[in-house]
């Protein structure tokens, strides 16, 4: 198996800047993340509204003010919460942001142990924590340099995530023999992502993570929240979101590249998860995009 299937495909960063910025609008850009990982740090900073985001196996609905931080190599997804909306900023960046590994001992002691997973810091932070004000402008910071974009505000926003760590490290948690709680499940959602256009049983799914089929779905349903059926038909509408969205395919072809071999039921589908059907979100992207 291609372990790039495994993670999400998109490139965040690079050599000459190890960040990306992004402003998301859920579901109005799209209808939501399934579950993923990837090998950079993530930060998001709920503006306004409410979704459902988990991070490993916590779960939360969040709320304006909250500040969302996922580690490393940790599984996270976002969902839209019914008849609502969210804005949030994110920042997903290397670890490199913090500097080389030749730039001394707190890189080994305080930057890597993030990395690796064996020092974990708290992932929602809300209004009710006790360093909330200092927290809140660290994060007003942060993104003002990230959608300021210039080498000189890159170097503040080293700086302004250095002091944000520096102040959850001090109530985090050490585990030397830390492993990730959903690790179990992750050749399942690799081989999902590398499968989706093909028809998919759990039996095929049980089979790659060497379990039972029966403790496989109790395990993937206590890691993911959804059965492995609602999983794959939510990973497949996302993508047929992202190509409606983003190409001119038919909505015929677009539900035959997504593993959908029946119309009927990719638009049953489609309406279940988004509430509309795929004309009805095309139409409704294109004029988002020209606002």
């Amino acid at each position: 198996m291609n372990p790039k299937n495994s993670r999400e495909n998109r490139i965040h960063t690079s050599q000459g800047k190890p960040f990306s910025y992004y402003q998301c609008m859920i579901p109005d850009q799209f209808t939501c993340a399934p579950m993923h990982w990837h090998n950079e740090f993530e930060i998001n900073f709920v503006r306004e509204g409410h979704a459902e985001f988990t991070c490993g196996e916590e779960k939360m609905i969040s709320s304006a003010g909250d500040i969302i931080v996922i580690q490393p190599n940790v599984m996270h997804s976002v969902y839209a919460c019914p008849n609502t909306h969210q804005v949030y900023d994110t920042l997903v960046f290397s670890h490199e942001i913090f500097g080389s590994t030749e730039s001394g001992r707190y890189i080994s002691e305080c930057i890597r142990p993030l990395v690796n997973g064996s020092m974990q810091v708290q992932t929602y932070l809300t209004p009710k924590h006790p360093y909330y004000i200092e927290l809140e402008m660290m994060m007003e910071n942060i993104f003002a340099c990230a959608k300021g974009d210039t080498p000189r505000l890159d170097m503040l926003m080293r700086s302004e995530l250095t002091r944000f760590f520096w102040l959850l490290e001090t109530e985090a948690e050490i585990d030397t023999d830390f492993r990730e709680p959903g690790e179990i499940i992750r050749p399942a959602l690799e081989y999902i992502a590398e499968h989706f256009q093909e028809a998919i049983t759990i039996r095929q799914l049980a089979t790659v993570v060497h379990l039972s089929e029966s403790y496989f779905m109790n395990q993937f349903q206590k890691h993911v929240g959804f059965s492995a059926v609602e999983y794959i038909s939510h990973f497949r509408i996302n993508r047929a979101c992202r190509l409606l969205t983003n190409t001119k395919q038919n909505v015929l072809d677009i539900a035959f590249d997504c593993g959908f071999r029946n119309i009927s039921n990719f638009n049953r589908q489609f309406r279940k998860i988004t509430g509309c059907s795929p004309t009805e979100y095309r139409k409704k992207s294109q004029n988002f995009q020209t606002k």
